[in-house]
């Protein structure tokens, strides 16, 4: 069992320079603070992840991995970096899932209400083909001719409105998320277009991407610039 040190919490979210690595309490690794979770004690003693790191209070990092949380929970790492009996349920790697998945459905929420979202297959084929599309969306749980046709457009007009490069393609949401998110029943296919609020739903599709892949999800599978 790892021994505690006070190095494995910080000093609160915006103690001098907000760093940019941080210190996995479990593997011990340095990583990127965007490729870790924070966690922070709440006043009745309980573990609250810090998805948007600015819960005040002293915190600990753990890598953004299902996995890796299941250990901590498993081996008390909790109790153990904060150095007091804290109450932290089983199900703390499933519902951070949750957090993680409402955190992007939320952002997709946004992007919408800012016109920065088309459904529908015509219309997302419309968007690929004119170039306009930077995100191209698929349901985890969508037909496989649909999803292979678009990304056959998608890579056939990877080079609209001087893109160099395939848009990112995003399948890390059921359709029912989907339909929650944009207001609308039987969402398959999305393309965000260009905009701040595109931006953030594909950084915290990473994040949902990341903490699934080392349970092998199948929602989280990846090929090319999928995920």
């Amino acid at each position: 069992m790892l021994a505690s040190t006070d190095s494995e919490l910080d000093h609160g979210p915006r103690t001098g320079k907000s760093a940019t690595m941080r210190m996995c309490a479990v593997s011990r690794e340095v990583r990127p603070v965007d490729e870790l979770i924070r966690f922070v004690v709440s006043p009745a003693g309980d573990i609250v992840p810090d998805l948007k790191r600015k819960l005040p209070g002293r915190g600990m990092w753990i890598s953004a991995s299902r996995k890796v949380v299941a250990e901590a929970v498993r081996r008390h790492h909790f109790s153990k970096a904060f150095k007091r009996d804290l109450r932290t349920p089983p199900t703390l790697p499933s519902d951070i899932e949750a957090l993680l998945v409402r955190s992007v459905t939320e952002a997709l929420a946004i992007a919408a209400k800012a016109g920065q979202v088309v459904a529908g297959f015509g219309k997302v084929e419309g968007a690929l083909k004119d170039g306009t599309a930077e995100v191209l969306i698929h349901a985890s749980d969508g037909a496989e001719d649909g999803i292979r046709k678009l990304d056959a457009t998608a890579r056939q007009n990877a080079g609209n409105r001087g893109r160099k490069a395939q848009i990112p393609v995003v399948t890390a949401l059921k359709s029912a998320e989907l339909d929650l998110a944009l207001t609308r029943s039987n969402v398959i296919h999305a393309a965000l277009l260009a905009g701040p609020a595109s931006r953030t739903f594909l950084s915290r599709s990473q994040m949902l991407v990341r903490y699934r892949l080392a349970d092998d999800d199948k929602t989280a599978e990846t090929h090319g610039q999928d995920f």
